[in-house]
């Protein structure tokens, strides 16, 4: 999995090997791995939908949508004002 990521130019935290976080400009995307789950987090959809067509050609993948709850952590959206709250 490293190996694919890194080719799609993510780089990998120095701190905890599962995430990884690609830039550019302004733009960014997370990629979160834990045991054979994958969440992903952007601040742009075209970004999103790129990198999710990327996976897809590399790897069997279901897409569950949004999530709402990861690991134990409650996630909210409020995508007017462009927040993002994790509890």
């Amino acid at each position: 999995m490293h190996n694919v990521i890194a080719s799609c130019g993510f780089i990998e935290n120095i701190e905890d090997q599962c995430i990884y976080l690609k830039a550019s400009g302004r733009k960014y995307i997370f990629f979160v791995l834990y045991v054979y789950d994958i969440l992903l987090a952007s601040s742009d959809l075209c970004l999103l939908y790129e990198i999710k067509q990327f996976i897809s050609q590399k790897f069997n993948m279901n897409n569950l949508g949004e999530a709402s709850h990861v690991i134990g952590i409650e996630i909210h959206r409020e995508k007017s004002q462009m927040i993002l709250e994790i509890s």
